[in-house]
């Protein structure tokens, strides 16, 4: 069985008129969002507007503010702020990536022990070999004479 795909949420795949269905809307309104910068969809090379499902959202939440008394210019502001704080924890993450991969390179940071089977391997400092969970009876040998 396959694992099943998380759509590309920015992927341009909507034309206006399922964007306008799909977020409750009149395809004049996407129209006039666009001009005013309020949500900006990508472009063909033939220059239909092409909406992604991070759009659709946007335009579901852009309803709902407005529906709340919301200004334009404050929903545009709002909108800005959560693109801005989206791209922060993307910079976050790739730093925290950065970080681990500079723990584990560094100096020291990695330890070689042996394995179960006598092999080298490679542990991450403070990590412990997995020990074998097997039960073993010694019994001496008698001496051979």
């Amino acid at each position: 069985m396959g694992e099943q795909q998380q759509p590309d949420e920015d992927a341009p795949i909507f034309a206006i008129a399922a964007a306008a269905e799909l977020s409750g809307m009149h395809p004049q309104t996407l129209r006039q969002y666009d001009r005013i910068g309020l949500v900006v969809p990508a472009r063909t090379q033939g220059g239909s507007r092409r909406y992604s499902l991070r759009h659709i959202h946007q335009l579901r939440e852009v309803a709902r503010m407005s529906a709340d008394g919301m200004s334009l210019p404050a929903i545009v502001r709002i909108l800005e702020l959560e693109d801005h704080v989206r791209e922060l924890h993307v910079r976050v993450q790739l730093l925290e990536q950065r970080v681990r991969t500079e723990m584990e390179n560094r100096p020291g940071a990695r330890v070689f022990a042996a394995g179960s089977t006598g092999a080298v391997v490679t542990l991450r400092h403070g990590r412990r070999v997995r020990r074998s969970t097997d039960i073993v009876v010694w019994r001496p040998h008698p001496p051979t004479e």
